[in-house]
């Protein structure tokens, strides 16, 4: 099992927070969590027979239109093939559209249609809602912690540095 204690200096003791037990407790609220924040977005993905990669691809464009197939392959950390079957079928089936690039025309662009649009809406609508109850309930040094926590489980420096900014207030 690995060792989650910090080195112990004379004298110190454990906080509560670094307990074998807590740590365990934090990964099974992980699960349960994960469990029911895609509840709602699986039911309505599996009318279209997509799975969750399908889910991700749709969010990921949604938030950074016209992003490259590079930077979606570097986010998701999958393979071409894998992107390519999945993309391939939001194509097809007019989620996505694939533009070519101004300066480079074998780059593609990716860009959600109106119907991906609105398939995003109705994916990520019941996670914000359940996300913001969450944080309303918790409150502002909560919902911090919170993030502080997640980005410390994010193993890249690069994925974490995309969080730098936080997006302002509207």
């Amino acid at each position: 099992m690995a060792d989650i204690k910090p080195p112990r200096t004379a004298g110190a003791t454990e906080p509560v927070f670094l307990r074998e037990e807590e740590v365990r407790q934090g990964i099974e609220l992980l699960f349960f969590a994960y469990r029911d924040f895609t509840a709602e977005p699986d039911a309505i993905l599996a009318q279209y027979r997509f799975g969750r990669a399908h889910h991700r691809v749709v969010h990921f464009v949604g938030r950074r239109p016209l992003m490259t197939v590079g930077d979606l392959l570097t986010i998701l950390r999958i393979t071409k093939q894998s992107l390519n079957r999945v993309l391939g079928q939001l194509v097809r089936q007019g989620f996505i559209i694939q533009h070519r690039g101004a300066q480079d025309r074998r780059q593609r662009l990716l860009e959600l249609t109106d119907r991906g649009r609105e398939l995003e809406r109705q994916l990520s609508e019941p996670q914000r809602i359940r996300v913001a109850a969450a944080y309303r309930k918790a409150g502002p040094q909560a919902v911090e912690g919170f993030r502080k926590v997640l980005l410390g489980i994010i193993a890249g420096e690069e994925d974490r540095r995309r969080f730098d900014r936080r997006p302002e207030r509207q």
